[in-house]
């Protein structure tokens, strides 16, 4: 799917790109980044669409979503440690 079909697809699911990616608990700046790529990743297209298809059929999606408790994904490795407050440092 491409990243222009995937903006139509949130629009038919009456949801903003700031919204689903709270919803899904990926950091937007992320999905804004498959935008230089011209696709989004399959796992995306998926739960868009599916988002569309309930929202068309009446069903709240965001709810059904929520319910799941997602958690976002922490970065890990090296160059990601958690900086130290200066007064920790001390």
């Amino acid at each position: 799917m491409t990243f222009i079909e995937f903006k139509k697809k949130l629009l038919d699911a009456e949801i903003s790109l700031p919204k689903f990616s709270k919803l899904i608990k990926v950091s937007e700046k992320n999905i804004q980044s498959y935008k230089k790529k011209g696709e989004v990743p399959n796992t995306i297209a998926v739960a868009v669409s599916c988002f569309v298809a309930m929202h068309q059929a009446g069903l709240d999606y965001r709810t059904i979503v929520e319910e799941l408790q997602l958690q976002a994904k922490r970065k890990k490795g090296a160059g990601f440690a958690k900086k130290k407050n200066k007064h920790e440092a001390k």
